[in-house]
């Protein structure tokens, strides 16, 4: 990593040298709607004077780069909008927004949009989109954020995984499934997010504490999963995906298909589904019993888009049954501290399809309706509501009928809304004031004959907030501030006496963030923000088996809430050949909760457990992430994405457990043109190093795995089929079949990882 800072300031005294020429000069601007602040692709910017422009991107944003000083004529131009002449006076590298106005004239093929909000930030935001979100195709949501420099896994097993995030996890990180806050028994390492990733167009990550947008459960970032846009024009399209994988033997298939009204104008629809049939996994060495997983899921959509009103109906359900290693639960404790000193399963498992006890189900629904109104001068009032049924089941191996009962039935019901205000400016400031309701009640479904992990609980969460974004020249300064009201009552029986317990918490939070050009090629995004988190239901009440990672865990309903303060800083260098983003921060967390192994174990009728205790802290976490891309020539590109994480137990001066390794992931892609076509073939070839996680808390049941290294390998090629493409693609995951364990994996104790995976991968527009 040291090679690269030099080289990255070396070319930093470059660009500070090359200020000293004449015609150096950059225009970076922003294009969106003046009736929504949504962000403009394929606007047209134009220097009349020097006849030469730029076309914005996906996130309407553009850039003229070798520039002289001096007074010019701007032309922004986008079909179905009023141009805009201004006259330009250029001292310095400038930063300009547009907001362009919708004309009321009939022509044929202009495009009613669909109104999709973006995720607007000062804090650096990193996206899955295009050929590398197919490339991620068929992996779970967590596993295909990997590719994301500071974002890692927190696993149990091979098939279960949720997303990491600078060290933290879990209820510190808020997942946004098509605008809507993902609530669901989420709370644990085995409870992955009930989401679908095919939905998927775009996978966004924030890094900064945004607790001011969204409440407590962001102060780890949020992760922004948003399907397309609904079509307004009378056109139809789909999309089909296919993909087989040698480990587990699975077939994994996706289908979307979307249209418009070719009555109503602005009227369109999506009808979307995925399902996945899967074995058992196999290590290099070993088949790992019962880790079969099958998974059906389904969605839909119809909006009705126009000049000022905008509404959207939209509905999913996702369903699963996964398979929990069968070597995790043992029966005595002398069989638990041998296959912990073994590291892997005495029993020796074949291929099946079929899942037994261990295991879960999982249901989850989401009903969501949104409407918006676009008021004069760009001012736009949102209003947003949310349904989602969560449904958990988590069965044991029982003797008897009781094999048939789930050992823990649980049930969430979620209610949200969220009412906003924008304001728009095309010169200066634009921001926003909001209000967000949630209601909550979980419900233990009775018939289970154990004791509930978790009690009855209901939760009532309110906030109100305000940010407000100002926007001059080479800067953009951006701040907030929120404050939250949660009120939580819980509810169960103790040794057969009913104990209830109310709960009340608040608090403010607010962030302070700019973003500065400090040349045409190099800016920097500082963001310094406050947040809070209640203790999660779990991490008060927990009392009992998690059958999930076989464990018992312990809580305590006398925790406080945390309290953190993030300073995240990130310098990008944008050059022709050479694009560098290196990512600094900083965490204190006051009073700080996580899950502690203890030397205790517990031995019952159910089996015999390690026993993990939640306690609080301050905790301090810093890291640096890195990401860079170097285009040798037109065929082969280098890139090399990084992270490190620190994490201290400041009280008792010693480590977190769980905290993620050094990762260091470098590779080389080429790509070349397929026969006479305008379409790239690629090939690219990967190394991922992952360092020995060496500062472990003070006890463990095992010592931290060794570090390893993997390579990876992919083949992705297009097949025109008529006028429509065929993309093909052959990846191997761990080409070398390396038996390794990984820190991070709930069950490093007991399994070691999946070995050598082929994937077969079809994608098929239409």
């Amino acid at each position: 990593m040291k090679y690269i800072l030099l080289l990255y300031f070396l070319l930093l005294g470059q660009i500070v040298n090359a200020q000293e020429k004449s015609c150096i000069l950059t225009i970076r601007g922003k294009i969106s709607h003046e009736e929504n602040n949504e962000p403009i692709e394929a606007a047209y910017v134009w220097i009349m004077e020097l006849g030469t422009g730029a076309i914005s991107d996906l996130n309407g944003n553009f850039r003229i780069n070798d520039i002289c000083p001096g007074t010019y004529k701007l032309k922004i131009s986008y079909l179905g909008h009023a141009d805009i002449i201004e006259k330009i006076e250029i001292k310095a590298n400038s930063n300009f927004t547009f907001r362009l106005h919708a004309e009321d004239i009939n022509l044929e093929g202009v495009e009613i949009h669909g109104h999709q909000d973006a995720i607007i930030t000062t804090t650096s935001v990193n996206s899955l989109r295009g050929d590398e979100l197919k490339y991620a195709r068929g992996e779970s949501l967590g596993n295909s954020l990997r590719r994301i420099p500071g974002v890692n896994t927190y696993s149990t097993g091979s098939n279960i995984s949720k997303p990491v995030i600078h060290g933290l996890h879990s209820n510190r990180i808020m997942i946004l499934n098509n605008g809507i806050r993902l609530e669901g028994q989420q709370w644990g390492s085995e409870h992955a997010p009930e989401l679908d990733p095919f939905i998927a167009k775009e996978i966004a990550v924030v890094k900064g504490a945004e607790t001011v947008r969204f409440g407590p459960e962001a102060m780890g970032g949020i992760i922004i999963v948003n399907p397309s846009p609904l079509p307004v024009k009378a056109e139809k399209s789909g999309e089909i995906d296919l993909i087989g994988s040698t480990n587990g033997r699975g077939i994994n298939g996706a289908a979307s298909f979307s249209g418009g009204s070719e009555k109503i104008k602005g009227l369109g629809y999506r009808l979307q589904g995925s399902s996945k049939y899967q074995g058992n996994i196999q290590s290099p060495d070993y088949f790992q019993g019962n880790t079969g997983v099958r998974e059906l899921n389904f969605s839909g959509a119809i909006g009705y888009s126009s000049q000022k009103l905008g509404t959207e109906l939209y509905f999913s359900h996702y369903q699963t049954t996964i398979g929990i290693l069968r070597d995790a639960h043992t029966g005595n404790l002398s069989d638990l501290e041998a296959i912990i000193q073994n590291g892997r399963p005495f029993s020796e498992s074949e291929f099946t399809y079929k899942i037994n006890n261990p295991k879960q189900v999982v249901a989850h629904q989401l009903v969501k309706l949104k409407s918006h109104y676009h008021l004069n001068n760009g001012a736009k009032l949102n209003l947003q509501y949310g349904f989602q049924r969560n449904q958990r089941q988590e069965f044991d191996r029982r003797r008897g009928e009781a094999n048939s009962r789930p050992s823990l039935d649980l049930e969430l019901f979620t209610n949200s809304l969220d009412f906003s205000f924008t304001h728009v400016t095309r010169k200066n400031w634009n921001g926003s004031v909001g209000l967000n309701l949630i209601q909550q009640a979980n419900s233990n479904i009775p018939g289970t004959g154990v004791v509930p992990l978790i009690p009855n609980y209901d939760m009532i969460n309110a906030g109100i907030f305000a940010i407000e974004k100002f926007t001059s020249g080479s800067l953009e300064l951006e701040g907030g501030l929120r404050y939250d009201y949660r009120y939580v009552k819980a509810a169960r029986f103790n040794d057969g006496d009913l104990e209830e317990r109310d709960f009340t918490f608040t608090n403010f939070s607010a962030f302070l963030g700019g973003v500065y050009a400090l040349s045409r090629t190099l800016t920097i995004n500082t963001n310094f923000g406050t947040a809070w988190r209640p203790p999660n239901i779990n991490e008060q009440f927990s009392q009992g088996l998690r059958q999930g990672v076989a464990a018992i865990e312990i809580g305590n309903p006398d925790f406080i809430s945390e309290q953190s303060y993030k300073w995240v800083n990130t310098l990008n260098y944008s050059g022709k050949i050479l694009k560098i983003e290196l990512t600094g921060y900083a965490n204190r967390i006051n009073n700080y909760i996580y899950l502690n192994p203890t030397e205790q174990q517990f031995v019952s009728l159910r089996g015999s457990f390690n026993v993990f205790e939640y306690q609080q802290t301050d905790a301090f976490l810093w890291g640096f992430d890195l990401n860079s891309n170097y285009e040798i020539n037109s065929h082969f590109e280098v890139f090399t994405r990084g992270s490190i994480v620190r994490a201290k137990n400041i009280i008792d001066n010693n480590y977190l457990p769980f905290i993620p390794s050094d990762r260091l992931e470098t590779g080389l892609s080429f790509k070349f043109l397929q026969g006479k076509s305008s379409s790239f073939s690629k090939i690219f070839l990967s190394n991922l190093l992952v360092a020995k996680q060496t500062r472990e808390p003070d006890f463990d049941f095992a010592a931290a795995p060794e570090g390893y290294s993997l390579w990876n390998l992919g083949i992705q090629t297009p097949v025109k089929v008529g006028k429509n493409p065929l993309s093909i693609g052959l990846h191997v995951n761990n080409v070398l079949n390396i038996s390794y364990k990984d820190y991070m994996n709930r069950f490093r104790y007991y399994t070691h990882e999946m070995g050598r995976n082929i994937l077969f991968k079809l994608n098929y527009e239409f």
